[in-house]
């Protein structure tokens, strides 16, 4: 294992491995076959590209997406890794080139997909190479139960029993209900206690459901409260995607799209733009899927609802591959399930499956009106153990923000309202009995004439029938099928029978908490500094020469890194995450002259203790550092400007950023300045509370934060939204 860990190191760039990449490596190494199930971003790759490099003979990577296989093969190269592929867009000299490379043991990784274990030409040839490993990418679609079934995957055990001896295999997948992996056991015939299950839980994404939002609006505000940032727009429809995308392109954002029904070329144009940062933005269907391997998307939006759980979080997941904070925002309208119960009813699946795909449906719309953590109940769907409440997502803020209410009474009046209706109806029909509706349906049903008739109608009935969908997502309701038909029916749980009873209360957060307009005081707020811009910059054109996309050059991690600690030399350089001496020697130096001309520029500016400034024309914030500097307190300085305190802070910090000389002396007391920044480079700066908890209590959060600014132990303008 030491071995593995100097690859790690050396070749990778990662000073330890993530949860779950230790045991399977070893196991691999071992002998072992294994199944590993690790979320989007959690590190399978490395999973099988450092024992392909420790084993005598060649990998196999069997791999569902061309697009995958070439950023793989591309990024191993970059790495001076020796790997190929083979699939249908290399042409047939090409592919003989390739071939004979294998044959000559020239490479140690080969990517293909499923069906090229149909071609028997291949079958023959690859009786000829020592393959000592198999990896099955995506092992989920092995499984009919699996979102994205191809049964070209059924072919991998006949190529084993023609290989001259078996090699390990390892099935990785992001995916997996309890299920889908049963099948992958049994079909690649690995032993269940090989199985390696890391958590489902994604600590980088903060996941939020917002209700009837105009929904173009919504995407164009957020577009330019991040204009900067990379994002995915997902939608169920072909027309929805060309719609959106006319609509921005006409209000001059630079977008892509991608769908099925477009050309191939045009679907790789529209891909290495987005791969190359050339455009920022793509709207797509989940055609756009699983071989999207750009590290650097910091938003996913879906536009619509997703049809399960399972595509949801495969599809969210592709936000913050990198470790780094992003967003997982779904916006939800009514009308969108109907359009999914549409797709699947006329769907070619058979009888059986369409009522899985319903009960998978249904999940996921309860999924939208649940009132815990979102994060949680994500990966409660995966039988994962749940932990801690996130404390980001916006159920958690959303409980931050308010207590809950009691809505015990009007829970009792709908359950009473569907026990009397016999539990033959949806939520829309108790909704019309409980408001009092005089529709033709309620009065020739004799509805009108129940003690339940109009008994809430001080509600609206969407309000009703949003009540109803959250004391489903609560465990309250639960919705069946009835065999003549595909419309949910409600029925009462036995929780909801203890309400009844009075042996329960019922306590929900306020009806319009998923709706509010201020959602945006939770937005991720990502105020870049400048030299993060100049590394950005530098990026791009390492990425025009290479002929790759910037996130194969250097993650955004690895340049927030740089950003945050400025290195002056190579050991400084060399101890960063990410950077490894492979790129170091190709990058390094110029590296270099953006930092250290940074630090000279800055000194210089920090020379003139009174910024100069056109008269008149001074910025708000050098308005307060000016007050400051002149002996005001900052509750004075609030006082005078009507600002609140947390503003002036917020300038002075900004002031700082910039260069400016600050008396902090007269600020943090000097017997503070020590144990602050002692306990900064002890728990990390990413999080202000357990600092201020962990120090004396007159210490204030602003004291650390100049601190932190003043050690440039991180970046200032991110705490400001811890």
């Amino acid at each position: 294992m030491d071995q593995a860990e100097q690859l790690l190191k050396d070749v990778f760039g990662y000073t330890s491995f993530r949860d779950g990449q230790k045991q399977l490596i070893t196991q691999t190494l071992d002998g072992k076959h294994s199944l590993g199930i690790m979320p989007t971003g959690g590190g399978k790759s490395l999973c099988y590209q450092i024992p392909a490099l420790l084993l005598d003979g060649i990998t196999l990577v069997i791999s569902p997406l061309i697009s995958l296989m070439k950023d793989q093969v591309d990024a191993l190269n970059q790495s001076g890794i020796p790997a190929t592929y083979l699939n249908s867009t290399v042409d047939r000299f090409e592919m003989e080139f390739r071939i004979q490379e294998i044959r000559s043991k020239k490479v140690k990784l080969v990517y293909l997909a499923p069906e090229r274990l149909e071609n028997e030409s291949f079958l023959q040839m690859i009786q000829k190479v020592p393959v000592s490993f198999v990896t099955v990418d995506e092992a989920h679609c092995i499984s009919q139960w699996g979102h994205d079934f191809r049964p070209s995957y059924l072919g991998i055990g006949n190529m084993i029993k023609r290989l001259p001896r078996r090699p390990v295999i390892s099935a990785l997948t992001a995916t997996a209900t309890v299920q889908v992996r049963q099948d992958i056991l049994q079909i690649l015939q690995i032993p269940i206690e090989n199985t390696v299950i890391t958590s489902f839980q994604r600590p980088n994404l903060r996941f939020s459901v917002l209700h009837d939002q105009h929904k173009i609006d919504f995407i164009e505000s957020y577009i330019k409260r991040h204009p900067k940032q990379s994002g995915i727009i997902y939608c169920s429809t072909r027309k929805e995607v060309d719609s959106l995308y006319q609509y921005l392109m006409e209000q001059g954002y630079l977008v892509g799209r991608y769908h099925a029904g477009m050309g191939e070329n045009q679907r790789e144009q529209a891909q290495e733009a987005f791969s190359y940062d050339r455009i920022p933005i793509i709207i797509a269907t989940n055609a756009f899927g699983m071989g999207i391997n750009k590290h650097n998307v910091r938003y996913i939006i879906h536009f619509n609802l997703p049809k399960n759980i399972e595509n949801y979080y495969q599809e969210a997941g592709r936000a913050g591959r990198d470790g780094e904070e992003s967003e997982c925002i779904l916006l939800y309208q009514g009308k969108d399930m109907h359009i999914q119960r549409y797709l699947i009813e006329q769907s070619e699946l058979s009888e059986e499956r369409k009522e899985l795909e319903f009960e998978k449906l249904q999940l996921m719309n309860q999924y939208c009106f649940t009132q815990t953590c979102l994060q949680n109940t994500i990966i409660k769907y995966f039988d994962d153990p749940i932990e801690q409440p996130c404390g980001k997502c916006h159920n958690c803020l959303a409980k931050q923000k308010s207590s809950a209410q009691d809505f015990t009474i009007e829970a009792q009046k709908m359950f009473s309202c569907i026990h009397r209706m016999k539990e033959r109806f949806g939520l829309s029909m108790v909704a019309k009995v409980l408001k009092g509706s005089k529709s033709k349906k309620v009065l020739k049903l004799g509805f009108d004439k129940l003690t339940t008739y109009g008994i809430l109608q001080d509600y609206t009935e969407k309000d009703l029938q949003q009540l109803g969908l959250v004391l489903q997502a609560e465990g309250y309701l639960e919705s069946y099928t009835p065999y003549d038909g595909y419309l949910p029916v409600i029925k009462l749980t036995e929780k909801a029978i203890q309400v009844i009873k009075g042996e329960r209360n019922v306590y929900l957060q306020p009806l319009q908490a998923a709706s509010q307009s201020n959602w945006s005081q939770y937005t991720i707020h990502t105020q870049r500094p400048m030299i993060l811009d100049r590394l950005d910059d530098l990026r791009k054109e390492f990425s025009n020469e290479e002929k790759l996309p910037p996130y194969m050059i250097l993650s955004d991690a690895t340049l927030r890194a740089i950003a945050d600690q400025i290195p002056q030399d190579q050991t400084e350089l060399l101890s960063i995450t990410g950077m490894t001496q492979h790129k170091n020697s190709k990058y390094g130096s110029r590296i270099l002259t953006v930092t250290t001309s940074f630090v000279t520029e800055r000194k210089k500016k920090a020379q003139n203790k009174t910024p100069e400034r056109p008269k008149d024309s001074n910025p708000s914030h050098l308005v307060s550092f000016e007050l400051f500097q002149s002996g005001k307190s900052i509750k004075e300085i609030a006082s005078i400007r009507n600002l609140s305190a947390n503003t002036i802070e917020d300038h002075l910090i900004r002031c700082h950023s910039e260069g400016y000389v600050m008396t902090w002396d007269k600020l943090i007391p000097e017997k503070y300045q020590d144990i602050i920044l002692q306990t900064i480079q002890s728990l990390g700066a990413s999080r202000l509370k357990p600092i201020k908890e962990a120090l004396p209590d007159e210490v204030t959060y602003f004291q650390i934060k100049a601190v932190i600014a003043k050690a440039q132990l991180k970046d200032g303008a991110k705490l400001n939204s811890q």
